[in-house]
């Protein structure tokens, strides 16, 4: 790995860090600043909105300035936030510290993106961004489960202060590391914007929210869904997750490799079907402990391994306006979450049990495949029409 991506893996580390060791804190916080989990797990959608305001917002204010300072910027943002949150002395302060510290997170991942193909060598850049990606990966598997830990053990303040020092870090070795590239902009913010009126950049936005989504609506229930249904012990549960992590540092280096030996939007398609088969083999095996940690594995991996594909497709998309698109994708994974818990309770509140979740998700990941299969099509006969034009 180049030295220069470093600071992307570590801004991933952070960020990844702050956005899932939520889920794990959500007890303690509430029993903290004595409010009940569901008004505690507002501040989980405070940072979903932060993200999806600021991933278009802060790539088209900052666009004119050079990549470096645009991300030691939006670093500066995610730590100072992350760090009032850990001296937040009141739930409604912590819930507006949360909204500004998801601000930056599609902005971050965008710029970076886009910076990582630029470092790349020819031919490897969705392997470049995987390492972004990495950072994400190791978080879900280690630091995920440290901040729970610390937090549920001594106090949940100290975890955002983890992710306040990770965010320091990362801003020294963007200073040291990172490289000064010129600002490649061909328009300004109207002539971005053009961008959506592209029927291929919707297509990418619809597979990254709907069809990824379809995972979200498996790990968002996946805690009782291993105590009820694979029978489980609750406190088997961390474990289980640093194997769905371990799956995802995996499928990340798989993802970004399949990016680079075929067309991104091919890749995407063929992993959205691997997608609804996994959810479906979820639903139907899950009974067995042994199957299911097997597909816990494997669900891990796919969930992270459409991350690099996506995002390449996306600025391969959106030409002219590659941070603005990346930025976007961002959002939808975002959009994608919020969508998935959501529609995947909703068989759990009809009555259809913990395993119902998995084919929602599986029918997500369908709609998902299907819009890949267009672009896929669409892509092919641009292609055509190119090589008539230059026949000609």
């Amino acid at each position: 790995m180049k030295k220069s991506l470093f600071p992307l893996l570590l801004g991933g580390l952070g960020i990844g860090t702050t956005e899932f060791v939520m889920m794990g804190l959500l007890p303690d916080i509430a029993k903290n600043l004595h409010i009940s989990i569901p008004t505690a797990g507002h501040l989980i959608s405070a940072y979903a909105l932060g993200v999806v305001v600021g991933a278009p917002l802060l790539v088209m204010m900052t666009s004119n300035y050079p990549p470096k300072k645009v991300l030691l910027a939006l670093m500066a943002i995610f730590t100072l936030f992350n760090t009032v949150s850990a001296f937040a002395p009141s739930h409604i302060t912590l819930l507006i510290a949360r909204f500004f510290a998801g601000l930056p997170h599609g902005a971050f991942f965008g710029v970076g993106a886009v910076v990582a193909s630029r470092l790349a060598e020819k031919g490897k850049q969705a392997q470049a961004i995987s390492m972004m990606f990495a950072g994400l990966t190791i978080a879900n598997l280690a630091i995920v489960p440290l901040g729970t830990w610390v937090g549920h053990h001594f106090l949940w303040r100290y975890t955002f202060g983890i992710v306040a020092f990770i965010g320091l870090i990362t801003l020294f070795f963007l200073t040291i590391w990172m490289p000064t590239l010129p600002v490649i902009r061909s328009g300004n913010a109207r002539s971005e914007l053009q961008m959506f009126k592209s029927a291929e950049v919707w297509l990418v936005i619809l597979i990254t929210a709907i069809g990824t989504g379809g995972l979200f609506a498996w790990i968002s229930y996946i805690a009782p869904l291993m105590t009820e249904v694979s029978h489980f012990s609750a406190g088997s549960v961390s474990w289980i997750l640093i194997l769905a992590g371990f799956g995802m540092v995996v499928g990340n280096i798989i993802g970004g490799r399949l990016a680079d030996k075929f067309k991104p939007s091919v890749a995407c398609a063929w992993l959205l079907v691997a997608m609804a088969v996994t959810l479906l083999g979820i639903y139907l095996f899950s009974g067995n402990q042994v199957i299911s940690l097997l597909f816990t594995f494997i669900a891990g991996a796919l969930s992270i391994a459409l991350a690099s594909p996506i995002q390449i497709l996306m600025i391969n998309t959106a030409k002219g306006a590659e941070m603005l698109g990346a930025a976007i994708t961002q959002a939808a994974f975002n959009v994608g979450n919020a969508l998935g818990a959501f529609f995947g309770g909703l068989p759990i509140a009809a009555g259809l049990g913990y395993a119902s979740p998995s084919l929602v998700g599986m029918l997500m990941a369908i709609i998902g495949v299907l819009f890949a299969f267009v672009l896929v099509k669409k892509q092919a006969r641009v292609n055509t029409h190119v090589q008539v034009a230059l026949a000609d």
